[in-house]
C-alpha cells in the first residue's frame, strides 16, 4: 500500500486542538526509552501534560526507563485508548522529545500538573521522582477527524504547533 503525502497543511489551531483532545483521551501512556548501549525499553505510566505539550510522569529513579532517561535523554510517548477495535475510527498520538528527571521548582510544577489530573494523588512518595518529556514533535492519528489511515506530523516550538507533513495510506 503506497503512502501518499499531502502538501496542503491544516490550520495550526486545528492541529493543536486535535493534539489536546488526544492527550486528554487517555491517562495512561507507553514511554519508550533507549539505553546508552542502544537497547530499547518501554514502560506504561500515568501521565499529565502541560500547555507546551510537555508530558510528565512519576517514576522510581532505579527503574530501567528512568536510568535510560538519565543516560541518553531520548524518549517517546504513545497515548491511545486500549478499548479501540479493529476497523473502527482509531485515534492516538505519538510524542517525541528530550526527557529528564525534575528537581526543585520544575518538580513542583510537574507535581501540580499531575495532582490536577489525578485527584486521588496525595503526594508524599519519597521513593519516586517526576520526569518530563519536552516535546519537539508529535504524530497525530484521528481517523474520524483526519481521515482513514492518515498521520499528521507536527513540530512543537515554545508550545506552538507547526505542520510538517501529512501521510495517508492509499
Amino acid at each position: 500500500m503506497p503512502i501518499e503525502r499531502s502538501s496542503n497543511p491544516p490550520p495550526s489551531s486545528r492541529l493543536a486542538a486535535i493534539a489536546r483532545r488526544l492527550l486528554d483521551d487517555s491517562k495512561l501512556c507507553a514511554i519508550a526509552t533507549v539505553s546508552s548501549g542502544g537497547r530499547a525499553h518501554i514502560n506504561t505510566a500515568y501521565f499529565a501534560w502541560g500547555t507546551r505539550y510537555e508530558i510528565v510522569w512519576l517514576s522510581a529513579p532505579d527503574a530501567t526507563h528512568s536510568r535510560n532517561v538519565r543516560a541518553t535523554g531520548s524518549a517517546a510517548v504513545a497515548v491511545f485508548r486500549s478499548t479501540q477495535t479493529w476497523g473502527g475510527s482509531d485515534r492516538g498520538i505519538q510524542v517525541f522529545g528530550r526527557a529528564r528527571e525534575l528537581r526543585g521548582p520544575l518538580s513542583l510544577e510537574a507535581e501540580r500538573l499531575y495532582a490536577k489530573r489525578f485527584r486521588a494523588y496525595e503526594g508524599d512518595l519519597p521513593a519516586f521522582r517526576f520526569y518530563r518529556l519536552a516535546t519537539r514533535r508529535m504524530k497525530l492519528f484521528d481517523e474520524r477527524v483526519l481521515g482513514g489511515g492518515t498521520f499528521v506530523t507536527v513540530s512543537v516550538q515554545h508550545g506552538r504547533v507547526k505542520w510538517e507533513k501529512t501521510e495517508s495510506s492509499a
